[in-house]
């Protein structure tokens, strides 16, 4: 399916009356508007056990309007096979480019597409940005509005880590939050995790999510995090399906999530916790972010 394609079926998901008429694609004035309704939503009923608070002020967003590269005042990219040639720790099998054929803003999307090619050693290329070193933040909702990838061994994220305090401070220290992720070969799962010392890879604190006759991957979907001290909640569209707190960790084990944390969005091909391609998954791949958001936290409600 080709990139023009897959922007006019991202486009069906939008109700009508946001799309603008004459071009088919959402108005400034209809994003805000679209915007207005999301901040409503996040005051849907939880359970009462549940910490939620109020987020109002944007910090940081990008609509992915311009097209081209994405903003540079923004994102960054990790470049590479991981600093120790080892796939990014997780035995992943994709090179890392900045490259327009691996990432790019079209139509009002930021496109990550996963090919299947040789390239400095590695079978295949995608894409990672980050937005180390440009913003960061403590606390807060993070939201993107995004349409994954299908397919085995394919492993889109959309997730966090925090900012590092000497050069000699290193993961799992620093804490890893994952506003989402999932198996490419199983889409209807999602998974929200977080990560930290004695809570880590395999024993990370996770839950996953069940979409019930519908599949991750046939739309956009909203997923986010709303972040304050001593929790962590995650959301898919209007559905909060996981808190997180320090009660929840191994015993001993420590909360370190009270700083500064970046984000990150990937499409990884392979490793560990997906496995690899087979014969059927079909590329390239192409991960759709509509929008990234960021809310400042407001205190308890």
């Amino acid at each position: 399916m080709n990139q023009i394609n897959q922007v006019q079926m991202k486009e069906k998901m939008i109700p009508q009356r946001y799309l603008n008429r004459t071009g088919g694609t959402l108005s400034i004035m209809n994003k805000l508007v679209l915007a207005g309704i999301l901040l409503l939503s996040f005051s849907c009923a939880v359970d009462n056990e549940q910490t939620v608070t109020n987020f109002t002020q944007l910090t940081m967003q990008d609509e992915f309007d311009t097209d081209g590269a994405p903003d540079g005042s923004i994102w960054g990219y990790d470049i590479g096979n991981g600093p120790n040639g080892d796939g990014w720790g997780n035995q992943e099998l994709q090179y890392y480019t900045d490259r327009p054929e691996n990432v790019t803003i079209n139509n009002g999307v930021m496109i990550i597409t996963a090919q299947e090619e040789s390239f400095q050693g590695s079978g295949y290329t995608s894409a990672r940005l980050l937005t180390k070193d440009k913003f960061s933040q403590t606390y807060g909702r993070f939201e993107a509005r995004i349409r994954v990838p299908y397919g085995q061994g394919i492993w889109p994220a959309f997730w966090m880590l925090g900012v590092q305090d000497s050069p000699t401070e290193i993961w799992p220290f620093i804490g890893e939050i994952d506003i989402m992720e999932m198996r490419g070969q199983d889409p209807t799962k999602l998974i929200g995790s977080l990560h930290g010392p004695g809570y880590s890879g395999g024993e990370a604190i996770s839950k996953e999510y069940l979409l019930q006759n519908e599949r991750l991957d046939t739309g956009f979907h909203v997923y986010g995090i709303e972040w304050g001290p001593d929790y962590v909640n995650h959301y898919i569209d209007d559905v909060l399906y996981n808190q997180i707190t320090p009660e929840d960790l191994p015993e001993g084990a420590d909360w370190v999530f009270d700083n500064d944390f970046y984000i990150l969005i990937n499409l990884a091909v392979g490793g560990s916790f997906v496995g690899s391609p087979n014969a059927e998954t079909v590329f390239p791949q192409t991960m759709l972010v509509d929008y990234v958001r960021v809310y400042k936290y407001n205190g308890l409600n």
